[in-house]
């Protein structure tokens, strides 16, 4: 049965799950094919994985083995920067969605900024006419991207999935995204799982008023903040517990004292490199592993 789970509004009309179940760094045969029914068990149907996880093939597999019709699931997938460009765009649907055995995408994203990626929006624009992919957006642009995207694009980036915690909240992304009318989408929401910032003690005080794990405060703010969340974990208890977040909110008050968690620290790569540095290809290869 579907989980609890609210829902946000596309641009277009699109309804998307807010609370998404992430397959980044699950390779493993085993472990993934365990994780991935666990979760539909729970009650996941939003599922983000992308060419470069490895995973498209084992994702598809695992949600024709659960026979829940097809509609029910939110599946996104991503173009890899290898792929960039009209044509390789086009071909690297057709090969995500053979993966994925699917006749349509509900969401496609440019994973990152890299060179020619207006030729590959262009291939998008024309796989989202045709009904294709439901909803088109890109990850892991900054604002200067974005510009430059909006200025050519005949249809406007719906959604941007993004490096987003407490530690890192994208205030001025958030309310450029905002203001755009495109959605944020939040990955490494906890912080890729960091133990400094799951035992904040400003965090354990919310979450004990709330009787809920910190994990849970922290998806529980992007909520609060509009952002729809990708959490990941192979852990059943985790699983549970990360989908636990619709029963209870935040005040003004916890919700300004998180704010206060702000450093500006990123734990992945800064996007904005990949236009300037040459090597940014092969270094985001080593970061992927």
């Amino acid at each position: 049965m579907d989980l609890e789970n609210q829902r946000i509004e596309a641009v277009n009309g699109v309804q998307i799950p807010q609370l998404g179940f992430g397959v980044y760094k699950l390779t493993n045969k085993g472990e993934f094919e365990t994780a991935i029914r666990e979760a539909i068990r729970i009650g996941y149907r939003h599922f983000d994985t992308a060419k470069i996880y490895g995973n498209e093939e084992a994702l598809g597999i695992e949600i024709q083995k659960s026979r829940i019709p097809r509609e029910q699931f939110f599946i996104t997938s991503k173009v890899w920067n290898t792929d960039h460009g009209y044509e390789a765009t086009k071909r690297a649907f057709e090969q995500t969605a053979k993966k994925l055995k699917v006749e349509y995408l509900d969401m496609y994203l440019i994973h990152f900024a890299s060179p020619d990626y207006m030729g590959t929006w262009r291939a998008m624009e024309e796989l989202y006419s045709q009904g294709k992919i439901k909803v088109i957006g890109v990850a892991n642009f900054e604002i200067q991207h974005l510009e430059e995207l909006l200025k050519h694009a005949k249809i406007p980036p719906m959604i941007n999935q993004i490096e987003t915690h407490p530690e890192f909240p994208q205030n001025k992304l958030h309310n450029y995204l905002k203001e755009h009318q495109i959605l944020h989408q939040a990955w490494g929401p906890l912080g890729q799982g960091n133990k400094t910032l799951l035992a904040h003690p400003e965090l354990q005080i919310i979450a004990h008023a709330h009787q809920k794990t910190v994990a849970q405060v922290i998806l529980r703010w992007h909520l609060e903040r509009g952002i729809i969340v990708i959490p990941k974990s192979s852990n059943p208890k985790r699983m549970k517990e990360n989908s636990q977040i619709f029963d209870f909110g935040l005040n003004a008050d916890e919700m300004e004292k998180i704010s206060r968690l702000n450093t500006g620290k990123r734990y992945a790569i800064n996007p904005t490199g990949y236009i300037i540095n040459p090597i940014y290809n092969w270094l985001m290869k080593l970061f992927l592993k």
